[in-house]
């Protein structure tokens, strides 16, 4: 029975995810905190880890009982060990890498993103780029969402969207709350773009939620349709993500923001290239790129205000 009990608790946070909806408003706060900071969590007391979301202890240790654990240390263990088994991706890099010369990481790492971005191109739904597409342009107001390792491409995706059309906010928040006071006006004339892959940020999927409550049309950029982002999308881009590493691949993903953005630029050409006139005039009247800035023209290094030989020596 103990050993039934083991194999149950081994992924922990996959039972903190099937129990979340059914959980009270101040479980969901402490659930909430530790899918997406474990790497901290695991070193809490229980006192901590309340302290951290406004939460008593006694209802730390009620959360911890209520998943199914005799206590808060023994929860505490299972999340540790949960946590070694993540932290053990560095020992899986040993194992693929370890012999390996400097050459030989380098091509066996950029072959494994080009095989990734190659599966993507096979098994990319037309049809969902074509009508991320649609949702994207025709939307009053586009939300971007993309959470701890996805945030860099949702700030890649909100930088080029800015240049094409207007209204596009990256939300960015470290709390449920802050990313649902930044959506509050989100309605059924707006879209969302929420982005996330293993392991799936909790605020992410929640924002969707809550844009999905509001009618607001969402494209979810993710690994799989079997990705819980699915759960509340209109329309699933899929890219792959998975590799044997200490940080997860996101060249395939970013390749399909790429074109996401391009195929965004031939759809309206006159827009954009409008857009980037008058950003091109504001860089140049207030001086965005500055004067002491080096400008290289035939291939050499020209500056507004050059020294003279008297001045240099």
């Amino acid at each position: 029975m103990e050993e039934e009990k083991k194999a149950e608790y081994t992924d922990i946070i996959a039972l903190i995810n099937s129990r979340y909806d059914r959980l009270s408003k101040s479980h969901k706060k402490i659930a909430t905190y530790i899918l997406d900071n474990y790497d901290q969590a695991v070193f809490m007391t229980a006192a901590e880890l309340g302290k951290k979301v406004d939460i008593s202890e006694s209802t730390v240790v009620r959360f911890a009982s209520g998943l199914g654990f005799e206590g808060y240390p023994e929860f505490q263990h299972a999340l540790e060990e949960w946590v070694k088994n993540e932290w053990n991706g560095v020992a899986k890099v040993g194992m693929k890498y370890g012999k390996s010369t400097q050459s030989e990481i380098l091509t066996s790492v950029l072959n494994s993103d080009i095989d990734k971005i190659a599966d993507t191109l096979q098994n990319i739904n037309v049809e969902a780029f074509e009508a991320a597409v649609d949702i994207i342009l025709n939307a009053r107001h586009v939300y971007i969402i993309g959470l701890r390792s996805c945030e860099p491409l949702a700030d890649f995706l909100s930088f080029y969207l800015n240049m094409i059309r207007p209204d596009v906010s990256c939300v960015k928040s470290s709390s449920m709350t802050e990313l649902f006071e930044q959506m509050i006006r989100i309605d059924a004339s707006d879209a969302v773009v929420g982005i996330s892959f293993p392991r799936y940020s909790m605020r992410t999927l929640k924002a969707m939620e809550f844009a999905n409550d509001r009618n607001a049309k969402i494209v979810a950029l993710t690994d799989s349709e079997r990705s819980p982002m699915c759960m509340y999308s209109s329309v699933n881009l899929c890219a792959r993500s998975d590799m044997v590493s200490i940080v997860d691949s996101l060249v395939a993903p970013l390749s399909l923001i790429n074109a996401l953005v391009v195929a965004l630029c031939l759809r309206i050409p006159e827009q954009v290239s409008d857009n980037l006139k008058k950003l091109e005039e504001a860089w140049t009247n207030y001086q965005v790129y500055s004067n002491d800035e080096l400008n290289y023209l035939d291939d050499e290094p020209v500056l507004k205000n050059p020294l003279t030989r008297k001045e240099y020596e």
